[in-house]
């Protein structure tokens, strides 16, 4: 930010003298804007003060943990208290999650301390569906209790409308939706949409699907592909960490989260 070129300088309106129109060596005064010259305390003050920028305050949103990837939103500067703003509108963030049948560790990950072994030639792609649509379910009674809307009120199918139903406090994590992706025994894929999850309750959840189907099943990937507005798209990879790319992005990301705001708060 200190070696981008600075800001143009001020301008400021000075009356200065012109011939006048009807010539014989009248002078009229005419209104110009000229760049406003710094005064000496002012030169002075940034000769000292060195360089601009010192410090820029960073926030973070919905952390990942160190096993997770994909989408992590950050707060610069005025962004901290948008950050705060969308955080309170409790945005949707969806996830693909990969699993593997056959096993069981300790942390619910392919990478822990192995637990046991199962077999799961008998597991099928309709029996894992059907499992996800009871979690879903079960989940979109959980979404109703904790959005504290009476269902019965015009309130509440407005909302509806327009997606908008969610919990608006704490509540426990809650799958809004989750499908399967891709099913390759002893492989499998999900997509989950959640509200106030952890990356270690998604890893807990593939668990919990193994021992549904009768097996096991470890967790081998969690990434977020979309929290709130923000999507992989407008994620920036580490060869784009630069000035002219981080103001881009803000730029490009601004309209989405004014449109948000103002929907939802």
């Amino acid at each position: 930010l200190n070696a981008a070129s600075g800001r143009a300088p001020r301008q400021r309106v000075r009356f200065l003298p012109a011939p006048a129109p009807g010539g014989g060596g009248a002078v009229e005064l005419v209104a110009a804007r000229v760049p406003a010259l710094p005064t000496r305390s002012t030169a002075v003050s940034v000769a000292v003060r060195g360089p601009r920028f010192r410090k820029l305050k960073i926030g973070a949103g919905h952390r990942l943990d160190v096993k997770a990837s994909g989408v992590f939103v950050l707060g610069i500067g005025h962004g901290n208290k948008l950050l705060t703003d969308l955080y309170n509108c409790h945005l949707t963030k969806v996830y693909t999650v990969g699993g593997l049948f056959g096993k069981a560790t300790d942390d619910f990950s392919d990478t822990g301390n192995l637990v046991e072994k199962t077999t799961f030639d008998h597991i099928t792609r309709e029996k894992l569906e059907r499992i996800l649509a009871v979690i879903q379910g079960t989940n979109q009674k959980a979404l109703l209790m904790y959005s504290n809307i009476d269902m019965k009120t015009q309130e509440a199918y407005e909302l509806a409308v327009k997606g908008l139903i969610r919990p608006m406090g704490k509540s426990p994590p809650i799958i809004t939706a989750v499908r399967c992706l891709q099913f390759a025994l002893p492989e499998f894929q999900l997509e989950i949409h959640c509200l106030h999850e952890t990356q270690q309750y998604l890893r807990k959840m593939v668990h919990e699907i193994g021992l549904e189907l009768k097996s096991s099943a470890v967790c081998t990937q969690v990434r977020r592909v979309r929290d709130g507005v923000f999507t992989v798209g407008d994620a920036l990879p580490r060869t784009q960490w630069n000035l002219q790319s981080i103001q881009e992005a803000i730029r490009n990301c601004q309209l989405k989260v004014e449109t948000e705001l103002e929907k939802t708060l």
